[in-house]
């Protein structure tokens, strides 16, 4: 006689053993700090830790926003090379569009490197 379940019991069980599987170790790691970790508040034990020195001044660093100007124009050439790695694996097997594509998204990478060269984003100061 076959029994008839609920299709979605399944997956609420899976649910509860995800769930369970995130949730169990941090609970036990709670319940073992509660239990045998010593409580010994005081001064030395609340300062901030920075190599054995004393921390001196703020923490807030403010960065120059060439930095970041830097790190997109990585990004955007990054994704150039990954994007011209297909193109260049199955070079003899594709179509003239294809080319023609890749000529297009080349010369539009070019031109947004002319530019950044113009306005001085690569200059280091």
């Amino acid at each position: 006689m076959p029994v008839n379940t609920d299709p979605y019991l399944f997956v609420f069980l899976l649910l509860l053993g995800a769930v369970a599987f995130a949730l169990g170790p941090l609970a036990l790691a709670w319940v073992w700090s509660r239990c045998f970790s010593p409580r010994k508040p005081g001064a030395d034990k609340n300062a901030i830790y920075e190599c054995g020195l004393k921390s001196k001044g703020d923490a807030w660093v403010q960065f120059k926003a060439e930095y970041y100007l830097y790190a997109i124009i990585f990004l955007i050439f990054d994704v150039e090379a990954i994007f011209l790695l297909p193109f260049a694996v199955a070079f003899t097997g594709l179509p003239v569009g294809a080319f023609v594509a890749m000529v297009i998204f080349v010369l539009l990478l070019v031109e947004g490197l002319v530019w950044a060269w113009q306005k001085g984003v690569l200059t280091w100061k």
